[in-house]
């Protein structure tokens, strides 16, 4: 089966399973995470920064602190979660099926994914765009340079889609070779299959850290895609959609207002700061109205930090600079709506 056959088909399982139920038919998926006592995340492979397993099996990464911020909103405990590794073909269907209750899987917010597979992207945490990784000896120079040669790419994500275009646009051809697997497809690669490698940017330098001579390749300099990576729930149940969204847009207002895991814990006590008073559970009655305890958003806070945080202690680490996602005051996208 090619692989437009195999999209296809998968495609039409995702529209079967979002179309086989209402939202009527089971119990609001907050019930049923409390009844589970976790919350099961579904997370990539291996995402260096996003999410990735260390050497003691503790997932880490900044997805990783998006599952674990909606585990501290409903529970208290940030590490009430259970990690469902997923590859790019599997990821929305475990969403759909239920075999997961929140994906954070560095899933692009597309309109096809919005509008047919019944999925509720809750908010961007991560701006991306797609690039290429080549051997430092390629004579390439920019993506254009590319044109008749060979380019691996994972299979189930969007991301050929948008090369497709770039390559299209600019009258140009290239040759696909795609993987499910990024371990196969990142040794294929390295093999000299491919002249060129593409995913995100961020998925690139966390591929390339992993590479025992990472010295010898490097990225290209254009991004041709704009990817808004975000969390993604089921579609039809608002309560928890909301709920996975202000866990992580309490940790971007965290940021703004100041707070972070070592002092938000003071400032609950001492503040006078409206902001401040209604993001502790002092005042507004906030928790309440998604049916979660007073202090929901400071355990994300005291528990997983702010969203400047999460970002300095996966990415920074790999070298990815903060760039569109500085907050909205500091010059990039990153945006919260107020907590009011």
């Amino acid at each position: 089966m090619s692989s437009r056959s195999k999209f296809s088909a998968g495609l039409c399982g995702l529209l079967a399973l979002a179309l086989a139920g209402t939202p009527s038919e089971a119990a609001p998926m907050l019930d049923t995470v409390r009844a589970n006592g976790v919350v099961r995340c579904g997370v990539s492979t291996g995402f260096p920064g996003f999410s990735l397993a260390d050497s003691q099996g503790v997932f880490r990464g900044l997805d990783v602190d998006v599952c674990r911020a909606v585990a501290a909103a409903v529970f208290g405990d940030a590490a009430k979660v259970k990690f469902v590794p997923l590859t790019a073909v599997q990821r929305f269907t475990a969403l759909q099926s239920g075999e997961v209750d929140v994906l954070a899987r560095n899933a692009t917010w597309t309109y096809q994914r919005s509008a047919q597979l019944g999925l509720t992207f809750t908010g961007v945490n991560y701006y991306d765009g797609t690039a290429f990784l080549v051997a430092k000896s390629s004579p390439a120079k920019q993506a254009r340079d590319l044109n008749g040669g060979t380019i691996c790419a994972q299979s189930g994500t969007d991301t050929l889609v948008g090369v497709q275009d770039y390559f299209s646009r600019n009258g140009l051809k290239f040759s696909p070779v795609t993987f499910e697997h990024v371990d196969t497809m990142k040794s294929a690669f390295v093999g000299g299959r491919c002249d060129a490698m593409t995913s995100d940017s961020t998925q690139l330098m966390g591929i390339r850290s992993t590479l025992a001579n990472a010295a010898d390749y490097r990225l290209l300099p254009e991004i041709v895609t704009k990817e808004p990576l975000s969390p993604a729930v089921r579609g039809g149940d608002d309560q928890w959609a909301n709920i996975v969204r202000w866990s992580f847009w309490a940790m971007v207002n965290a940021e703004e207002l100041g707070l972070s895991a070592d002092n938000v814990k003071a400032q609950a006590a001492s503040s006078t700061d409206p902001g401040v008073l209604r993001l502790v559970g002092k005042s507004g009655d906030l928790g309440k109205m998604l049916g979660l305890d007073a202090v929901w958003a400071l355990n994300v806070v005291a528990q997983v930090g702010n969203y400047g945080e999460s970002f300095r202690r996966n990415l920074e680490p790999l070298g990815v600079e903060r760039g569109l996602n500085r907050l909205w005051r500091d010059g990039g996208l990153m945006f919260a709506p107020p907590m009011r």
